[in-house]
């Protein structure tokens, strides 16, 4: 089995005229929301073995306040395709993951994290699949099975959504 956790960067903060968008960092509710959605992975055991990235500040920012909450640090990378694309190079991205990590985070952007998440879901909760492709809030994850044993096998329709949280209920969840 394969585990793939898309993980929409953190809140960021559209208050410095002229920053780039790649360069834009977190604001205040981003830098409370990324550790918070990292506590709750890592008490639900959804620690990854590889994490690829956009290589966008409010990402990189977003990975730093989330992935202390893992005991054992998973491999992280960088990956500029992930920055301003498409489901379908998403999709390419992930089949590249190598075999030995059965579970895959990947940090990015909407609309293609949404696109693809889309794309990938053949089945789960009927609900929550209508919610995310509706909205996929900042600092949202997904959580997606697949019954393969290589990522190079993954295709549309494949995946069962497993899960998809959001930020603002983890304020009131006590588990």
């Amino acid at each position: 089995m394969r585990r793939l956790m898309l993980l929409r960067h953190a809140k960021s903060d559209w208050s410095a005229p002229g920053t780039r968008d790649q360069d834009r960092p977190l604001n205040t509710r981003g830098r409370e929301a990324a550790p918070k959605m990292g506590s709750y992975m890592a008490r639900h055991g959804l620690v990854p073995d590889l994490v690829i990235a956009s290589p966008a500040t409010r990402v990189t920012e977003t990975l730093s306040l989330l992935l202390p909450a893992f005991a054992k640090q998973p491999k992280a990378t960088s990956d500029a395709r992930i920055y301003e694309t498409d489901a379908d190079e998403l999709l390419a991205v992930i089949k590249e993951a190598p075999r030995t990590a059965h579970s895959l985070l990947l940090a990015g952007h909407n609309p293609s994290l949404a696109d693809l998440a889309s794309l990938l879901m053949a089945s789960g909760d009927v609900e929550a699949r209508q919610r995310l492709i509706e909205k996929f809030p900042t600092a949202a994850l997904a959580v997606i099975d697949f019954p393969l044993d290589d990522w190079a096998r993954v295709h549309p329709k494949s995946g069962r959504l497993d899960r998809f949280v959001l930020p603002k209920a983890l304020d009131s969840e006590t588990a």
